[in-house]
């Protein structure tokens, strides 16, 4: 009942609407991948973020009463460019993007909302999460986009992060708590602050992920052979990535373990597409992938795909691709499937 009271003003605030799902190891006693898992989200988990979100915003708005200054959370509008990217890819799925007007992210909600359940449902999603820009910390104010606050300052975490100690610490001065808040030199330095920890963050999350990229290699370096579900997570002229919708796993197919085509690497639809066939791999497509190669020291995994693509609807018109030279069958699919 709480969280559906907070709720209420979430809805009407309209915070952009994209479903990031989190995937959490569980280890062996050995030091091992037991297993990967989606933990279920609950109102219980919903009402927490939702709290810590209406404390974040307190923080920020009870220091510029009291004009001190601060490090706020800020996401900035996506990049003019990106939109314009994405316009273009619209087009490609029968979808119209009004260029130049005033973005909200209401506006990116309702495209979500208009594909679900179609099927480009899941490469819209993609695409649109690939348009938004980086959020980072600075003592200047332009707002948070994605979240559609005016004002927004990290709090809730100042045991972990240094944004909140610094929150902490100018709530501690503007109210007069104690001695031990905000110093001239801390003020003096927010701005380098802000960009060093901007910059640790996006140290920390790359290191999380090569981590996990590394710990799921060595569990599935006995599966050689083995094939799994995955999704094409990027797709560039000289193959797919793809990741493994089990465990999360990211690797490479090459463009020439594809099929029996020339393929041709189209920017604007996010996909390769067979010049004769017309067989298209597109960003966010479900694929089945056959595990040729791991390398557990760098977390590096290859694939092989053993499903077919799409038909295209448009038809490659670029030069580029990768010829095969010779037209192999495509492998059938191994027993054990896993």
């Amino acid at each position: 009942a709480a969280y559906h009271a907070v709720s209420k003003a979430r809805d009407k605030r309209g915070p952009l609407a994209l479903d990031l799902p989190e995937r959490k190891i569980i280890m062996d006693g050995k030091g091992g991948v037991a297993q990967v898992i989606v933990p279920e989200r609950l109102d219980a988990h919903r009402l927490i973020e939702e709290f810590m979100i209406q404390a974040n915003v307190a923080a920020a708005e009870e220091l510029e009463k009291h004009r001190s200054p601060l490090l706020y959370r800020v996401h900035d509008q996506p990049d003019p460019a990106k939109i314009k990217s994405l316009a273009a890819f619209l087009k490609t799925v029968g979808q119209d993007w009004t260029m130049g007007q005033v973005l909200k992210p209401k506006a990116f909600n309702r495209l979500l909302d208009l594909m679900q359940g179609t099927e480009h449902e899941r490469v819209v999603h993609e695409v649109v999460l690939r348009t938004q820009s980086q959020a980072q910390y600075r003592p200047t104010n332009i707002g948070h986009f994605g979240l559609n606050l005016a004002r927004y300052a990290h709090f809730t975490s100042p045991i972990r992060r240094y944004a909140d100690l610094i929150v902490h610490r100018a709530l501690i001065s503007a109210l007069k708590l104690g001695d031990d808040g905000l110093s001239q030199d801390d003020i003096a330095t927010l701005e380098a602050t802000a960009e060093q920890i901007s910059a640790a963050e996006r140290r920390s999350m790359l290191a999380e992920r090569e981590t996990t990229d590394r710990l799921i290699a060595a569990h599935l370096q006995s599966h050689i052979g083995a094939t799994f579900k995955g999704r094409i997570s990027g797709v560039v002229s000289a193959g797919l990535f793809v990741q493994l919708i089990d465990t999360g796993a990211d690797g490479f197919v090459p463009a020439s373990k594809l099929g029996q085509d020339y393929y041709v690497f189209e920017e604007t639809q996010h996909a390769l597409i067979g010049r004769s066939t017309g067989e298209m791999f597109q960003l966010g497509d479900t694929v089945e992938v056959k595990l040729q190669e791991v390398t557990p020291v760098k977390g590096g995994m290859k694939f092989e795909i053993v499903s077919e693509g799409r038909k295209a609807k448009i038809m490659p018109k670029g030069r580029g691709g990768h010829r095969l030279l010779k037209k192999p069958t495509r492998p059938k699919k191994p027993k054990g499937k896993r």
